[in-house]
């Protein structure tokens, strides 16, 4: 198995956006890939750590390559990059909800947006153990599979009453107009 190191490099040199958008820097300034690259995970490690607004850059992090990627996925005629995706976002979706209730204890942590940017780089990540597959399989699937059908049921039982609320209200709606109606022509 490759080192770090190695694996590092042979995405810097494959065919990738990253790839090409540092040759182009490279090109122009005449600095290594491998030197940019590095240099840019250490400002944005240290930004994450001490800048102001890293919230926002964790997230849009989290969630702007995702999304590019994603709609490439569904205007492609494969549909396993569909499937990867659609995994990332369950998995995305998750970590937000719990995020939501631990961010008002977790944020005063130094480390908090540089874990999570790398916990949603690892999410995101082109291999097969990246942290989606391994988080859905793992937590997300058994969890779902274990209790869907409850869920089913509650929706189905909130859709129903939805809908005789609607129906009700419409009735009272109509009701009502019809009511005014006469009123105003009595009062003619």
């Amino acid at each position: 198995m490759p080192s770090l190191r190695e694996r590092f490099r042979n995405y810097l040199n494959g065919d990738n956006v990253v790839s090409r958008l540092l040759g182009r820097v490279e090109e122009k300034t005449g600095i290594k890939k491998d030197y940019l690259a590095t240099g840019s995970m250490c400002s944005l490690g240290l930004y994450l750590v001490f800048g102001y607004g890293a919230s926002l850059v964790c997230n849009l992090i989290g969630f702007a390559y995702p999304a590019y990627t994603s709609i490439k996925a569904i205007e492609s005629p494969d549909k396993k990059d569909d499937t990867i995706w659609l995994t990332y976002w369950v998995v995305y979706g998750v970590f937000s909800v719990v995020e939501f209730f631990s961010d008002i204890f977790l944020f005063w942590f130094p480390f908090y947006y540089l874990g999570k940017c790398a916990f949603l780089l690892w999410c995101m990540a082109p291999f097969s153990w990246n942290g989606s597959h391994i988080i859905y399989s793992r937590f997300i699937r058994p969890f779902f599979l274990k209790h869907h059908q409850t869920v089913d049921s509650v929706v189905n039982d909130l859709g129903g009453q939805a809908l005789n609320t609607a129906e009700n209200v419409a009735r009272h709606a109509v009701k009502g107009a019809m009511i005014q109606s006469l009123e105003a022509e009595k009062n003619k």
